[in-house]
């Protein structure tokens, strides 16, 4: 599976959403690719890719893309991305 983490500039904030995806991906026992993106990068990777974390904000600019968006509203709580993750891919 692939999962891109988006954010407005692609250097901080979507990395924090990475290495928390990848913590709720390990307690889930789900294996996936992470990549961190800006929201340039994104709408291009969002076509290959399952699905998309990423801030109610930017989640319209992805554009009509064949991966689930996912809107993350704390990039800190790894229960939410956990549980959204899991709705997602269930």
């Amino acid at each position: 599976m692939k999962i891109v983490a988006v954010c407005g500039m692609g250097i901080g904030t979507s990395v924090l959403l990475k290495m928390n995806a990848e913590k709720a991906l390990r307690s889930l026992g789900i294996d996936a690719d992470v990549e961190a993106a800006d929201i340039g990068v994104a709408r291009g990777a969002a076509r290959t890719a399952q699905v998309v974390l990423t801030s109610a904000e930017l989640a319209t600019e992805i554009g009509d893309v064949p991966a689930k968006v996912i809107v993350i509203d704390n990039f800190f709580d790894v229960a939410e991305i956990t549980q959204k993750i899991q709705s997602a891919v269930e």
